[in-house]
């Protein structure tokens, strides 16, 4: 078995494992093994992954709600004409 040492842990970083590992009724070394194999992609993690993304939004806006979206986007997308440039002029 390999051995490895985890060096330069704070405080707080060398207490919440130990609050964790007795929450769920393991060693540390247990919690350690289990989050080292999951971060890794060697088990399915044991909690479900935090997505950041806007995926859930996705699909929430009625009719209405997106035709007015749509609509304030297409304002903002209008080029004022004294802004206009054309190359060579």
């Amino acid at each position: 078995m390999t051995q490895l040492t985890v060096c330069d842990a704070d405080k707080h970083l060398g207490n919440a494992p130990k609050q964790e590992a007795e929450a769920r009724g393991w060693s540390a070394n247990k919690l350690f093994l289990q989050l080292l194999r999951e971060s890794v992609g060697l088990l399915p993690q044991s909690r479900p992954a935090v997505y950041t993304g806007l995926d859930p939004l996705a699909g929430v806006w009625s009719d209405e709600e997106a035709a007015e979206f749509e609509q304030r986007l297409a304002q903002q997308r209008t080029l004022d004409p004294k802004f206009r440039f054309c190359a060579g002029h």
